[in-house]
């Protein structure tokens, strides 16, 4: 069956059985990816306050799955993923890949890591060099990295394209001969030039129309299958994340409120946060409805946060305690962890290491 057959549209794959979010993580598999209490502070010029955007991020990420990351633009999704990268130097925290401490790297050591830790830009117009050919773009990273001689490179770019999709004579077309669905894909096999083991998918496919993410995300989950990768896929698209993800982590204002598995996370939200974006997904049916939860007031500045749950100016369910207590991940339930003081379970739940 098709690419296109298997996934027409996002809405319809949202109502599908079989999709990656219904697999049950593999409790048994090794730890990728390892963050803990990630810190990222951006000076503001002329000033001597910091821009929070992420503010004690922990998470871990299993070999051979996919963790979402969602929340609304300038939440902080997009750093905590190049931080981890190190594409952005963190303020402080701790990123172990494979065990390797990678803030701790540097030279030939830190090289050797990236290889095996790729990205996938959100742009797919701007991230790919206009003034390069496609040859040249996906064969970079092996130039870069010693692989091969100049034939075997080329005979690596014939091959990556055609896995992505793309005829191998393309390789001598510039990037503005292709369409938005097409400059991703040549992102897509440039991040696989190294044969690495993570990728993080910054976005993917928000830059594109409905239909031709379809192809994109259904490709990234052939290529995980076929390669064995592990993916950090970070989206505001909720519908998206849960047809790819196998876990899914819930981020506001520089900190995660919520981490559960994709089935858990969309049948059961604990964080009034999750549900308010939960409530603003689509149903492609035009029998059901959804209550839409709808938020008041303005995001809060990363600058200065609230005190206390950085939510509970705008939550529906917040009580003065909110205002005061800070609140950690706890574990409400197998595999599923919250930061609010009203989740059934927190206060007597031991917190997350």
């Amino acid at each position: 069956m098709s690419t296109n057959e298997r996934m027409q549209s996002v809405p319809e794959a949202e109502a599908m059985a079989a999709r990656a979010g219904d697999a049950p993580v593999d409790e048994s598999a090794s730890e990728l990816v390892r963050v803990r209490a990630l810190v990222k502070h951006f000076p503001v010029a002329g000033s001597d306050d910091v821009v929070r955007a992420v503010d004690g991020v922990t998470f871990e990420i299993l070999k051979g799955e996919t963790l979402g990351l969602v929340g609304e633009s300038g939440c902080g999704k997009s750093t905590v993923g190049r931080c981890l990268l190190r594409l952005i130097e963190p303020t402080r925290g701790e990123i172990f890949f494979e065990g390797k401490d990678v803030r701790a790297l540097s030279g030939k050591a830190l090289r050797g890591v990236r290889a095996e830790m790729q990205i996938i830009f959100q742009d797919p117009y701007a991230s790919l060099n206009p003034r390069l050919k496609v040859r040249d773009i996906v064969g970079e990273p092996l130039i870069i990295h010693g692989t091969g001689t100049r034939e075997e490179r080329r005979e690596r770019v014939a091959e990556l394209l055609r896995k992505v999709g793309l005829d191998p004579d393309y390789m001598n077309r510039y990037p503005h001969e292709f369409s938005g669905g097409q400059r991703q894909r040549l992102g897509i096999a440039r991040a696989l030039a190294l044969n690495p083991k993570l990728i993080v998918a910054d976005e993917p496919v928000s830059a594109l129309d409905v239909s031709v993410q379809a192809q994109v995300i259904n490709l990234l989950e052939d290529l995980q299958a076929e390669f064995d990768l592990t993916y950090l896929f970070i989206s505001h698209g909720l519908a998206v994340v849960e047809h790819i993800s196998n876990r899914v982590a819930v981020m506001y204002l520089g900190r995660i409120v919520e981490v559960a598995s994709a089935v858990e996370l969309y049948a059961n939200p604990q964080h009034p946060y999750t549900r308010a974006l939960l409530s603003a997904i689509p149903v492609p049916d035009p029998t059901r409805k959804r209550e839409r939860i709808v938020l008041t007031g303005d995001v809060p500045t990363p600058i200065n946060p609230p005190s206390g749950c950085r939510f509970h100016t705008r939550c529906p369910d917040a009580i003065p305690e909110c205002s005061q207590i800070d609140p950690d991940l706890r574990e409400v339930a197998p595999g599923h962890t919250v930061a609010c003081i009203r989740a059934p379970g927190w206060a007597d739940a031991p917190t997350s290491a």
